[in-house]
């Protein structure tokens, strides 16, 4: 049985009079990709926030690997384990791919507090092996601030993987992203989830890249969990059709 990363129980948060998640538990297993769908105002982001601690739910549970996290701060939550990509990258543009990588793996190993000329030997060997497994490798050494968006989403991800998390919160990851890009983006992140065991959450409006790397996909409408199972039997979910299906169209609309 795959061990249980991450487990939501009966959370809930209103904002006023305005449910914006009401009672929804699931659980993400170590090593699995699930994806969270849902139209404009479902509750995905607040969803999304309480499970990185960023809001406090009113009322459930969050676990982590069987730890109750509920309403820690973010940078415990990501102490424990808990990465995050968001929709729109942030990463330093005047240093270099490798400089990004290794900024975030001082910050990881305690030493963020290093002068730049000695922490530029630090790690190297740990950020070179990280641009290998994200493709970048003959990126190294150019300025981030010269990338192509879909590289920037590439170099995203490789600041993220260098904290070592357990657990990987993506928000919409390949937003603005070219449809080969987005492919490329999410094979390569559900090849490392299996690899490392990495629990994988991630919200997307491209019904491609949900139906096709999603091991499973939930789905919220109103704040509630309406439908949840493989790919396949979601698809074919008539709640889930009258959500995203037009009355003319065969699939599901970003």
């Amino acid at each position: 049985m795959t061990e249980r990363a991450l487990e939501a129980e009966h959370l809930r948060k209103a904002f006023g009079g305005v449910r914006a998640v009401d009672d929804v538990g699931f659980s993400l297993g170590a090593g699995e990709v699930l994806a969270l769908i849902g139209p404009n105002g479902a509750g995905k982001t607040t969803l999304f926030n309480m499970l990185g601690g960023q809001i406090r739910p009113d009322a459930g549970r969050v676990l982590l690997f069987g730890r109750d996290i509920t309403g820690l701060p973010p940078r415990r939550v990501w102490r424990l384990g808990v990465g995050r990509t968001y929709q729109v990258t942030a990463t330093f543009r005047s240093m270099t791919v490798r400089q990004n990588v290794q900024s975030a793996l001082l910050s990881h190993h305690g030493r963020a507090w290093s002068p730049w000329p000695r922490a530029d030997r630090l790690y190297r060997d740990e950020a070179e092996s990280l641009l290998a497994m994200v493709g970048m490798t003959d990126q190294a050494e150019r300025a981030a601030g010269v990338l192509a968006y879909g590289d920037l989403k590439r170099l995203d991800l490789a600041i993220a993987l260098a904290h070592g998390p357990r657990v990987l919160l993506m928000d919409e990851p390949t937003a603005g992203m070219a449809p080969g890009e987005r492919t490329h983006l999410m094979d390569l992140t559900a090849r490392v989830s299996r690899a490392r065991g990495v629990a994988v959450l991630f919200t997307e409006h491209d019904m491609d890249v949900v139906f096709g790397h999603a091991d499973r996909v939930l789905v919220l409408d109103g704040g509630r969990l309406v439908a949840s199972g493989a790919p396949a039997e979601v698809r074919a979910d008539a709640r889930v059709r009258a959500l995203y299906l037009g009355e003319s169209s065969g699939e599901p609309e970003p």
